[in-house]
């Protein structure tokens, strides 16, 4: 394995929008196959037909896109040596049946020609006798119809006949099986808890327990990572990587731990209901007709969302928290997997979008903001053409501190666009008096000697103001604010005051001090 080029698939099911816990998957993959320079994959299992939906496999291939994690080779990224990369197209080639017919041949698998009634009346039987859990296995194998049970005679009538079947497993009793996971360790089950797993469905297309076995084989896959729900079905697969002789070609297995709720009861899933999303992109289930709104969509930009995802379930060993995609894929490794589940945290989530924001030059997030702002503005009949750039690239500086998304910024800072129209009550009616009104009048004139309208040169004015009034900065200044935006809070007072410009902030002041006395 060591001299191997490394190799790793992402192998999701067209069956419906990808979850995060499947990006989680994907991008962990992504890092490690980065980190030694190896192979990312993207595979289309798409065995089960019947769980098809029209357009899953489009939505894969643009998240991951979006993303950022881009496979090198597959479905919809190019192909490799080792195309197609589609499990319906690979079928087509029989390349599967090559494999079930050698393990039929060797006497590891086995003709099952049960009927679903008669399937059906075996678990119920096994329910009567309060068997903890039926199933299909080295013990029940025995009563039903198959070729272990059946005179070969009676097996070649069948199979003359047309009669349905499905290749099982044969799975050995009482039998330790052990495996070695990169996160959990070594993993030890007894064979009479694995059931004899189906391989070829009576269409003929396998399942995924042989699929993806043959398909990590073909495709000389060296780390395989999935979820913990298939941590049950691992002993069976080591079967049958045993039963090909492919041992040797067994890539490391990697079962991620769960991604929880936020309080930690019970898995995440898609109907979570914490606000935020649980896709990366809208997603529209045509089965359910239920619509689903993504990270995407929702103003997450991807480098947050992925770097909040690379720390559901691993940890840096460190307390750094932002990193770059070059530095997730130095820093990651399996062995700083967490074994247990990893709660979800809806707030800490923003939190990181907030930081990516910040980080962002004031020019970027004014072009982002832009569109929504001349949508805004046209509500309000104005035209976004009667702000320059620069007054636009200097409210996202100032609004962007107390903002998570660029959505947020109009909320956060409407009235750097629109003078106030209605005033904080409790602010005026613990504020307005006959000396906070001289202060306000004292204050304009001062405002107006001003030649240069600078920060600094307005809180000076200000200080002034109070010192002529014998007031407390602090008895008048949330008040000032008010006079300005409207509201209580917001940035930083004078960087605000220098941005709305001398002429705006005097007739504010004015109109508001009008208002105020009128009440």
């Amino acid at each position: 394995m060591e001299n191997k080029r490394v190799r790793l698939r992402f192998a999701p099911s067209p069956t419906g929008g990808l979850h995060m816990g499947g990006v989680r998957t994907a991008l962990f993959s992504y890092l490690f196959a980065k980190k030694y320079n190896g192979d990312f994959i993207l595979r289309i299992e798409d065995t089960d037909q019947t769980r098809f939906v029209k357009g899953a496999e489009e939505y894969i291939i643009e998240s991951l896109k979006w993303c950022g994690i881009e496979p090198n080779e597959g479905v919809g990224f190019g192909d490799g040596p080792h195309a197609p990369y589609r499990q319906s197209e690979r079928k087509n080639m029989g390349i599967y049946k090559k494999y079930a017919d050698q393990l039929i041949s060797t006497g590891h698998a086995y003709y099952a020609f049960d009927t679903p009634e008669e399937l059906d009346a075996m678990r119920k039987r096994l329910e009567l006798a309060k068997v903890a859990a039926p199933q299909y296995n080295s013990v029940t194998r025995q009563n039903m119809r198959n070729s272990i049970a059946l005179s070969e005679d009676e097996v070649k009538k069948l199979m003359d006949s047309g009669c349905p079947y499905v290749i099982r497993l044969k799975v050995p009793r009482n039998e330790e099986i052990r495996f070695h996971d990169i996160i959990r360790g070594w993993v030890v089950v007894n064979s009479t808890q694995v059931d004899d797993k189906v391989l070829v469905k009576s269409d003929g297309m396998p399942t995924y327990h042989l699929a993806h076995v043959v398909d990590d084989i073909e495709m000389e896959i060296t780390h395989a990572v999935r979820g913990e729900e298939w941590l049950p079905s691992a002993p069976a697969h080591i079967l049958i990587y045993r039963y090909l002789g492919c041992e040797y070609k067994m890539p490391l297995l990697a079962h991620l731990p769960l991604i929880l709720k936020t309080d930690g009861n019970g898995k995440l899933s898609k109907r979570d209901k914490s606000g935020i999303p649980m896709f990366p992109l809208n997603w529209s289930d045509p089965a359910s007709g239920e619509n689903y709104v993504g990270y995407r969509e929702s103003g997450f930009f991807k480098d947050a969302f992925i770097n909040m995802l690379a720390l559901l379930g691993w940890n840096p060993g460190t307390t750094q928290e932002i990193f770059s995609q070059q530095e997730l894929i130095e820093a990651f490794s399996f062995e700083r997997v967490h074994k247990s589940g990893a709660k979800f945290d809806p707030e800490k989530t923003k939190w990181f979008n907030q930081q990516y924001l910040r980080k962002k030059p004031n020019k970027e997030l004014a072009e982002l903001f832009s569109p929504i702002l001349n949508e805004k503005l046209a509500i309000a009949n104005l035209d976004i053409q009667n702000f320059s750039t620069d007054f636009i690239i200097g409210v996202c500086n100032l609004v962007k501190e107390k903002s998570h998304f660029i959505d947020d910024f109009w909320n956060t800072g409407h009235y750097f666009f629109i003078a106030p129209t209605s005033y904080d009550k409790e602010v005026i009616k613990k504020r307005w008096n006959s000396a906070s009104a001289n202060f306000i009048n004292a204050v304009i004139i001062l405002f107006e000697d001003i030649n240069d309208f600078t920060a600094a040169e307005a809180e000076a004015a200000f200080k002034a103001a109070c010192a002529s009034q014998n007031i407390a900065a602090g008895e008048v200044m949330q008040l000032f604010r008010v006079c300005l935006s409207g509201i209580g809070g917001g940035p930083v007072l004078f960087e605000m005051v220098e941005l709305i410009g001398k002429k705006e902030v005097i007739n504010r002041l004015a109109k508001a001090a009008t208002s105020f006395a009128g009440n």
